[in-house]
């Protein structure tokens, strides 16, 4: 009695003999199913054993007893092997009870071994309750709550090694932080320049082509100057160091981690925050200013050439109608802003580095969770300075 479920992608027993291919038959035993398994059941039959195991599996629920039979495996490795093992879990998940039969004692290590493997979970996804959503909520509370505690645990950690360098200042790594200034500052200038040049000459002609409508063509040197100098500058700036410095520091830390050298640093003696953190932060919080500086006189110069070109306001009136537009107030809380915004992208990045495991795929997550978390606090710091300059009245 040979496949009689004429299920798609079995192999008669003569046929897969004749042919040298694996074959797995259906076969009616003693009140109970037998899955016969036949022929080399290797890596190099793959795309045969999936397609067979597949439509063996849907044999679930068929009946109560399932047997496979594996005696006339004439060649197992560990991917045929988990095979077998899969369509027994597959089975026996559906209800079935299903067991191996006929091993021979020269793959049943093999198989054992297989089998000690831990089974993935089966995540219910189509039914959606009110305890799942309150779980997620919570899981997503309490990974808010972790991330703060290690943005303020690690902004601590700074401070005291910023405290322990300035009682001992032999022990500040002078070499270390200009290595990281030209990193992240001087090297930096180019994409940042030219990304804020190119915004203020799309702020000026977008605001110029609305303001002609109402004749007011100038008031786009107003609007330029205020957005440049308090907002627009220097987050801008702020987003690309957290994309370009604050994903670089994720990874060096990181690949460190991997390689167990912070590990190293602590049984030599030192202080990893110390040697490898604190000249980083230092790097970063004195290079944002000059970038958000350069960057705002980038945008100020693009707009001011859009707005020659396009709108017709000569260089002239455009330096005299923003020297009455903006004060010396605008200026300020851009560079206050700036290096808070840096030791915020410094922290969260050295967070997320140390926080790396051993793998690759461990490093990859982490280096995007630091862009994005670096990008969504600088937004939130931008929004609170925001606040708290209206309240003072700057």
């Amino acid at each position: 009695m040979r496949n009689p479920s004429g299920l798609r992608g079995y192999v008669g027993q003569g046929v897969g003999i004749l042919s040298g291919e694996p074959t797995l038959e259906r076969m009616a035993r003693d009140n109970a199913l037998a899955l016969c398994a036949a022929g080399p059941w290797t890596a190099r039959f793959a795309p045969v054993l999936e397609r067979m195991v597949a439509d063996a599996e849907k044999l679930s629920g068929t009946g109560p007893n399932i047997f496979i039979d594996v005696s006339r495996v004439s060649k197992l490795d560990t991917f045929g092997a988990w095979l077998i093992e899969r369509l027994r879990r597959s089975l026996t998940r559906g209800g079935v009870e299903a067991r191996i039969a006929g091993l021979s004692a020269n793959y049943s290590s093999l198989v054992d071994e297989v089998r000690r493997v831990k089974a993935e979970p089966i995540i219910e996804t189509d039914r959606v309750t009110i305890t799942g959503m309150l779980e997620q909520v919570g899981r997503s509370v309490a990974g808010i709550g972790g991330t703060l505690i290690g943005l303020v645990d690690m902004l601590g950690a700074v401070l005291a090694a910023t405290g322990h360098v300035v009682i001992r200042p032999r022990g500040f790594r002078l070499t270390s932080t200009i290595h990281h200034m030209e990193q992240v500052c001087w090297r930096a200038v180019p994409i940042v320049v030219l990304i804020t040049f190119l915004i203020g000459c799309i702020i000026s002609q977008q605001g110029i082509f609305h303001f002609r409508r109402f004749g007011a063509d100038i008031f786009v040197v107003d609007m330029l100057g205020v957005l440049v100098l308090r907002e627009i500058g220097v987050l801008l700036v702020a987003i690309m160091v957290a994309g370009r410095s604050g994903s670089a520091y994720t990874a060096e830390l990181g690949s460190m981690k991997m390689r167990e050298e912070i590990d190293a640093l602590r049984t030599m003696g030192f202080d990893p925050i110390e040697v490898l953190i604190l000249p980083r932060m230092l790097a970063l919080v004195l290079a944002l200013p000059i970038l958000a500086f350069l960057g705002a006189m980038a945008a100020l110069y693009g707009g001011g050439l859009v707005a020659w070109l396009y709108g017709g306001v000569e260089p002239e009136a455009f330096l005299l109608r923003l020297r009455d537009a903006i004060s010396i107030d605008h200026f300020v809380v851009g560079l206050i802003k700036a290096p808070v915004m840096a030791a915020v992208i410094g922290i969260v990045a050295c967070v997320e580095g140390l926080a790396v495991q051993g793998s690759a795929e461990s490093l990859g997550q982490h280096t995007t969770s630091s862009v994005v978390k670096g990008i969504f606090f600088v937004i939130v710091m931008d929004g609170v300075f925001a606040i708290f300059f209206a309240s003072i009245g700057m």
